[in-house]
């Protein structure tokens, strides 16, 4: 069987691949190849707006034929160099077939061992907490340590730091390289002042760019307790921070933690399409972007969330389908509209992270509270109900877990607009 491709035979196809410009990519290559996708396997209009959550798992093996089908025929653009860089069928099976089902992660009672997962899978979803939103640097040591003390956080990303002592910090240069390393230190140091020195976490949530990441793992064995976090342009590109951050990561014998939503409303248009997009993205992370965890991420542009009923149910049927199909430690975010403090936001928490962990992902990250669009909204006492919600849904049967969504969804989803 030909192996999947290394980083150097991929950093050669973005220089050689089929030209598309950036535009024609997001305008016709996108859209009309998930049409195509979505008539060929016969899965248009089979969103089900009155059961949020698929229990149909013969139409999520469909999905994941269809996304199987579209990440060979698609492939990943280099914004740069406007050269699509693909793959073949024989690089794409082998890509998923050695990517790891189980990773260790973190040391001492800390540590936590993340597996691949199936629906309904009772071994639980690890949860990470928070998503990056921004906090200002009074509020960032005491908010981050309070997340640390949420004992059933099993990683912790934190929010994102935006200036160093009162200096912003600019994207590309030596201030968010200095961030890097702050953060870094700060981001080790608060785990052992939480009394949780061996516990993972994700980094470097506050680097922009690949500048942000080089300083985070400067200090000490980093990468052997945390995930590098490497996100990419939606719909389905790459580009030099991307593959820049790959390439350290790499170097330094790290794990990569890859994602990039698939877009409800954007480039795939329909909920069916963005999950179609999406399954595709995530196999072809493991074979372009030499991806440890990653995968499953729905996004709805018209709400800015996902955590209503189109957006539950791409979620639900993406997770599905890659959970079904294949070992791969995928990861799910709930993205909740609603602020810190108010009952809103716990509806919102317990439907969308119900439905990420009963679906089959390996881990799960959040909260996103208010959108993630305020600095400072954000608290641990979410950021540990997301993590309770997420290990017990684990084992929850589908059909239950729609049940649920039906129960809550009308106490919250008149606000989400």
């Amino acid at each position: 069987m030909q192996k999947k491709p290394d980083i150097v035979e991929i950093l050669k196809r973005a220089r050689s691949g089929e030209y598309c410009s950036g535009k024609d990519w997001d305008v016709r290559r996108i859209p009309q190849l998930v049409r195509t996708m979505l008539k060929k396997h016969g899965l248009e209009k089979t969103v089900d707006p009155e059961n949020p959550v698929n229990t149909d798992m013969s139409l999520a093996d469909t999905f994941y034929k269809a996304g199987y089908d579209l990440a060979l025929e698609l492939g990943m653009l280099d914004e740069e160099s406007e050269r699509v860089v693909k793959v073949s069928e024989e690089e794409l099976i082998h890509a998923i077939q050695f990517a790891p089902s189980e990773l260790d992660l973190g040391f001492g009672k800390d540590k936590r061992t993340m597996k691949s997962r199936t629906p309904s899978d009772p071994y639980p979803c690890l949860f990470g907490a928070s998503l990056g939103i921004t906090l200002t640097e009074d509020v960032w040591p005491l908010l981050t340590e309070g997340i640390v003390r949420q004992m059933d956080v099993d990683i912790l990303e934190g929010g994102s730091r935006i200036s160093v002592n009162g200096l912003d910090v600019l994207a590309g240069g030596s201030s968010e390289a200095l961030l890097g390393y702050i953060h870094g230190r700060d981001h080790r140091e608060v785990r052992k002042k939480g009394g949780r020195s061996g516990m993972p976490g994700i980094g470097n949530i506050s680097a922009v760019t690949e500048y942000g990441q080089f300083c985070y793992g400067t200090e000490g064995s980093f990468y052997n307790t945390d995930l590098a976090l490497i996100l990419y342009p939606s719909e389905g590109k790459i580009n030099e921070p991307t593959l820049t951050k790959v390439v350290h990561t790499l170097a330094m014998d790290g794990y990569i933690f890859a994602g990039s939503p698939g877009m409800i409303g954007g480039m795939p248009g329909t909920p069916e399409g963005a999950s179609i997009s999406q399954i595709a993205c995530s196999l072809l992370q493991y074979s372009v972007l030499q991806a440890t965890v990653g995968g499953g991420e729905i996004y709805d542009i018209r709400y800015l969330s996902n955590v209503n009923r189109d957006g539950l149910w791409s979620l639900s049927v993406t997770h599905q389908a890659l959970s079904r199909n294949t070992h791969l430690l995928t990861h799910g975010i709930a993205n909740e509209v609603s602020g810190p403090g108010t009952e809103a936001l716990l509806y919102e928490i317990l439907v969308g992270v119900a439905v990420i962990a009963a679906s089959g992902a390996a881990f799960s990250t959040g909260p996103r509270s208010a959108g993630g669009k305020l600095t400072n909204y954000l608290t641990p006492l979410e950021c540990g109900f997301c993590a309770e919600v997420s290990h017990a849904a684990s084992g929850m049967e589908l059909s239950k877990v729609n049940d649920l969504a039906k129960e809550f969804l009308p106490k919250y989803e008149a606000r989400i607009k």
